[in-house]
Parts: C-alpha cells; sequence; structure tokens
C-alpha cells in the first residue's frame, strides 16, 4: 500500500472508529500505529516511537498546566462559587424579559474564566441555573439552548484548556493567545445575551410574559464574586505583570480557588477528594488524545503526503491567511 493510500484510508478509519464510540485518543493511537507497521512492515521502531512519544508527552512542563487549571475549575464548582456567580449575574440582569436566561449565559462566561473547559462549564452551570430557569418559567428549549450555548464560553474565555493545548502542539504563546481570546469572548456573551433579548420578544411562550421580581444587585451577591474575580485578577495579572509563567500562574489560580472554596465552608474532605479523581481522569484524556494525536502525526508524516500537499499549496501563490481559512 502506497502512503497516499494509507493517507486517505487514515482518516475514514479514524472516523469510524469515533462513530463505534473508541476513545478519540486511542482512536488516533490505532490509526497510527497500524499505519506506521504497514510502513515499517516490523514492530520493533513502533515500540520505540510509543516509549519515547509516552515519555515526551507526560514530561513535558507546559502540560501541567492543564490539570491545575482543571483542578481549579472543580474546586470553583463543588465550593460554591458558581452559585454565587449565578446569583449575582441573576441579581444584576434577572429582571429584565429574558434576563434569568441571559444571566445564565454571563455566569457561564464567568465561570469559564476559572474553569477553561465547555463540558466542566456547561454541567456545572446546568445544575445550578437550569433549575431556575425552570422556576421561573422559562421552556425547556431555551433554557437548554441557553446553557448549551453558554457552556461553549469556556473555552473561549481565558483560561481555556484547548487554547493551552493548541499553543502547545503549535509553540505559541499561551499568555498572548489568551490575551486574544479575550475579547472574542466578551462580544460572544454579549452576543448570545442580545440573541435571547430578541428571540423572547419575537417568539412568545418560550419566557415569562410577565416581569418576574428578582432582587437587585446587594451588597451580599456583590461579595459573593469577589472571590472569583480576585482569582482572576491574581492569575492574570500576574501573568501578564511578568510575576510567573501561565504555568505558575495556574498553580498560584488553584491554590486560590481553593482557598476561596474553603472560606465558603462548603468543600468537604469528600468533595475535595472528587475533586482530585476527576481532575486526574480528565487530564488523562486529554493526555492520551496528546499521544494519540503524536502517533497518528508521525505516521503521516512518514507517508510524505503532508510535505507534498505542502508543496502543491505552496505553488499557488496564495496568501497564508487564505490557507488557514480554507483549512
Amino acid at each position: 500500500m502506497s502512503g497516499i493510500e494509507l493517507a486517505a484510508w487514515s482518516f475514514p478509519v479514524l472516523l469510524a472508529l469515533i462513530f463505534i464510540r473508541v476513545p478519540i485518543g486511542l482512536a488516533m493511537a490505532v490509526c497510527g500505529l497500524v499505519g506506521a507497521y504497514f510502513i515499517y512492515g516490523t514492530p520493533t521502531p513502533i515500540l520505540n516511537q510509543l516509549k519515547q512519544v509516552t515519555y515526551s508527552t507526560f514530561s513535558n512542563y507546559n502540560l501541567s498546566v492543564i490539570p491545575l487549571f482543571l483542578l481549579m475549575g472543580q474546586f470553583a464548582a463543588l465550593g460554591g462559587l458558581s452559585q454565587a456567580l449565578f446569583k449575582a449575574a441573576e441579581a444584576w440582569i434577572g429582571h429584565r424579559k429574558g434576563g434569568v436566561a441571559m444571566a445564565a449565559v454571563g455566569a457561564c462566561a464567568g465561570f469559564g474564566a476559572i474553569c477553561g473547559s465547555s463540558l466542566a462549564t456547561a454541567a456545572t452551570m446546568g445544575q445550578v441555573a437550569l433549575p431556575e430557569l425552570k422556576r421561573a418559567g422559562y421552556s425547556g428549549a431555551l433554557s437548554t439552548a441557553c446553557l448549551a450555548a453558554g457552556g461553549t464560553l469556556g473555552i473561549l474565555i481565558p483560561p481555556s484548556v484547548i487554547l493551552v493545548i493548541y499553543a502547545i502542539l503549535t509553540e505559541q504563546n499561551i499568555a498572548k493567545l489568551f490575551a486574544a481570546a479575550t475579547i472574542p469572548g466578551v462580544i460572544a456573551m454579549l452576543g448570545y445575551m442580545i440573541a435571547i433579548a430578541v428571540y423572547v420578544r419575537l417568539v412568545p411562550g418560550h419566557a415569562p410574559e410577565d416581569d418576574i421580581e428578582h432582587p437587585r444587585m446587594t451588597t451580599e451577591a456583590l461579595w459573593g464574586v469577589l472571590p472569583i474575580a480576585a482569582v482572576f485578577l491574581l492569575v492574570f495579572g500576574g501573568i501578564y505583570g511578568g510575576l510567573f509563567t501561565p504555568t505558575e500562574g495556574a498553580g498560584v489560580g488553584a491554590a486560590a480557588t481553593f482557598v476561596a472554596a474553603l472560606l465558603k465552608r462548603e468543600l468537604t474532605w469528600a468533595k475535595i477528594r472528587h475533586c482530585f479523581l476527576s481532575t486526574a481522569a480528565s487530564s488523562a484524556m486529554i493526555f492520551l488524545i496528546f499521544i494519540g494525536a503524536d502517533l497518528m502525526n508521525s505516521s503521516l508524516a512518514l507517508t510524505q503526503v503532508p510535505a507534498q500537499l505542502a508543496e502543491v499549496i505552496k505553488g499557488w501563490d496564495v496568501a497564508p491567511v487564505l490557507v488557514v481559512t480554507g483549512i
């Protein structure tokens, strides 16, 4: 089988494995190892490569930022900070038509600023905000749609695990990517809120017609979000102020969020144990994807197809931004 045929078969096989619910990292590893075996014809180089890829991935100091940011989000979710965040957003904007749904989006953005994971943001804010939306009379369709859309802000508003992974794989500066994602994240949050405000007025029946009395912003509600704001300013102020690197900032953020959660007196030993176990499970999943991606990339590189494609595109004489846009 030629290199081009191997490369052409690898992607449909990868999609087929994912479709039958094989974990993504394992699916990529299988495609990479089988492809390399077809090229080498012997398992010895593949075993050596597997050893090197595994060691280089798990010994990468920069990757330690991932479990630290995930742990930061776990402490915030189980320490009561997410509930305080939603209550403050509800007090700020909940009295408007569609305000509770907009508050849910705002709370998702705020939680994303100390979490970095869309899945964790959607799951956590779903537990906090969905009962309140139902109690206020919002339809299930609008409630779940707002939380699903707001959850995507978790990977856009820094700190973002996806941005960290992208920065490491493409050898880019993590702090610069965080800065670049902040404004689009705020714009996306405001866009979702505007869409909700327009939708509840154009499509009746999905939000309460009568204004529901909601408490206005109080000192108590504001005090509840101060720990979150303090952690955010501490982490990113330190990173952009040159006090510490993004990896060190993740450690500082995790420790600060842990202290903030302790001060709210909602963390128990069982919750602390759950935080570390959940972080370990999520980190293992992400690291497995790293290993699988490295193995598949190596297999594709052996086929010479990426280099040939690069030469073809270079011959088109188009601007690099058009190539990125096409991808």
